[in-house]
C-alpha cells in the first residue's frame, strides 16, 4: 500500500505531477469510480481472473485517489479510511469479535441492520435520521429502488405475500395504458416509473437482485441478437430484407442455440 500511496502522491505533486491527475477533484473522478466498479463486476461475471486482478487494482486506485485529495484538503487520509472501515466491521460483527450469539441467519441479519440504523442515527445532523436516509442517490435506479423498498419493509411497509405484488403490477400497467390513451407524456413518464418500481418490488419478494437480473437479461439479449446478425451475414442477408416474422423465427433459433 505504501508503494501505491507514494505513486498517488507523486501523480498529484503540484510541480512534478501529472497535469490530468492534478486538476481532478472529488466530484470529477466519480464517473471513473463507477466505471471501474462495473468493470470489476464484468470481470467476475466473465470468470476472467487476470482481468479481475487488474480491475480490482484500478478500483483500489480510486479509493487512494479520493484519500489523497482529502488529505490535501486537510480532511482525512488513507489510514483514516482504513481505520474507519475496520472499526465499522468489528462493530457490526460482534459474533466474530465479541461474544454475541445469534440463533440463525435471520437474527444475524436483523442485528446487522439494527447496527447500521444506529450508525445512521448517530451520523445524522437531525434528531432522528429517516428510515430511507443514506441510500445513495448515485446508485443505479433499479438497485436504489430495491434498497428503498427493503428499508421500508423493515418497519412493516410491505405486501404480506407475492400475490398482492402481482396485482399491483397489473394495476400499474392499467394506469399506464390510461396515461397512453390520454396522450399525456408527463403522465406516461410517471406511470412507466411506477411499473418499473413495482417490478423491482416483485424481484425483491422473489429474492432476486433486480440489477443483476436485468444485467443478465441484457447479456442474453446481446448473445441472441448477435446470433441473428451472424446468421444473416452467413446468408448474405440484411435485417431490412427480412420480415418481422422471419426475424422472429431467427430469434427462436437463437434461443434454441443458447440452450
Amino acid at each position: 500500500m505504501k508503494k501505491l500511496l507514494d505513486v498517488m502522491a507523486a501523480l498529484r505533486h503540484p510541480d512534478s505531477g501529472c497535469p490530468w491527475d492534478i486538476k481532478q477533484t472529488l466530484k470529477s473522478i466519480i464517473p471513473y469510480t463507477l466505471e471501474e466498479a462495473y468493470e470489476v463486476a464484468d470481470a467476475i461475471e466473465q470468470g476472467d481472473m487476470q482481468a479481475l486482478k487488474s480491475e480490482l487494482g484500478d478500483l483500489l486506485f480510486q479509493v487512494v485517489f479520493y484519500a489523497q485529495i482529502a488529505k490535501e484538503q486537510g480532511e482525512f487520509e488513507f489510514s483514516d479510511v482504513v481505520d474507519t472501515v475496520s472499526d465499522k466491521l468489528i462493530r457490526r460483527h460482534p459474533h466474530v469479535f465479541a461474544n454475541a450469539q445469534y440463533a440463525d441467519d435471520t437474527s444475524l441479519n436483523e442485528a446487522w441492520e439494527q447496527a447500521k440504523a444506529a450508525e445512521r442515527d448517530e451520523e445524522s445532523d437531525v434528531e432522528k435520521a429517516s428510515i430511507l436516509g443514506g441510500v445513495a442517490m448515485a446508485l443505479p435506479a433499479l438497485k436504489r429502488a430495491q434498497k428503498l423498498q427493503k428499508r421500508a419493509a423493515r418497519v412493516g411497509f410491505d405486501w404480506p405475500g407475492i400475490e398482492p405484488v402481482f396485482a399491483k403490477i397489473e394495476e400499474e400497467i392499467q394506469e399506464l395504458r390510461e396515461a397512453m390513451q390520454q396522450k399525456d407524456k408527463a403522465f406516461v413518464y410517471e406511470e412507466m416509473g411506477d411499473v418499473l418500481f413495482s417490478c423491482v418490488n416483485l424481484s425483491r419478494h422473489l429474492s432476486v437482485d433486480s440489477e443483476e437480473s436485468l444485467r443478465s437479461c441484457n447479456q442474453k439479449f446481446e448473445r441472441r441478437f448477435t446470433h441473428i446478425e451472424e446468421t444473416l451475414e452467413t446468408r448474405q442477408q440484411s435485417f431490412e430484407s427480412r420480415s418481422l416474422d422471419q426475424l422472429e423465427k431467427l430469434w427462436q433459433d437463437a434461443k434454441l442455440a443458447g440452450k
